[in-house]
């Protein structure tokens, strides 16, 4: 027998159309349209909740990512997989993303808060969006500053960074429009 990437939870294998077809089907159960999947995965808490309810209904990570490799959408977020299947938008880079949504977020924080997030918006074009969830903020302070002292004294309260990192998502999933 064939190995397929794809499955149901009860360990039946799927071809790729059956895998989406299935996939398509499941999503209005989990947000009604785009402002409420744009909603949701603009935070980190919500975007977690919405991928493991995903991977409980047999669509995990790595089926995911066959996905996007179907489509042509491996330097895509997982947003534009799900926005491809759901609603037939076209997936976007992530490097396209983060280049049409930059002056947008920098606008909105010091320099030293923008050499942060570019900082950040790095690992996220080269990694994807596992680079935005919030168990990440201590390793990017690590790497980046070296200790936790030192990035309050460059960036203000641990409350203030941390508020920084997640509310920039908001702006770099906000409409095209």
């Amino acid at each position: 027998m064939h190995w397929s990437p794809f499955w149901i939870p009860d360990g039946k294998p799927l071809s790729a159309a059956q895998f989406i077809e299935s996939l398509y089907g499941q999503l209005p159960e989990l947000f009604k349209d785009e402002d409420e999947l744009r909603a949701i995965w603009s935070k980190p808490d919500t975007r977690k909740r919405l991928l493991q309810g995903l991977e409980e209904k047999g669509f995990g990570g790595e089926q995911l990512a066959e996905v996007s490799k179907m489509i042509d959408a491996e330097d895509s977020d997982l947003f534009d997989v799900l926005a491809y299947i759901a609603f037939t938008l076209v997936p976007r880079s992530r490097a396209d993303r983060v280049e049409s949504r930059k002056d947008h977020i920098f606008s909105k924080y010091s320099s030293k808060e923008q050499q942060f997030l570019a900082f950040v918006l790095d690992h996220y074009v080269a990694l994807g969006v596992s680079e935005l969830d919030q168990e990440k903020l201590p390793g990017f302070i690590e790497l980046k500053y070296h200790s936790m002292s030192d990035a309050v004294a460059e960036l203000g309260s641990v409350g203030g960074i941390r508020e920084v990192f997640v509310g920039f998502q908001e702006q770099l999933y906000a409409s095209r429009a």
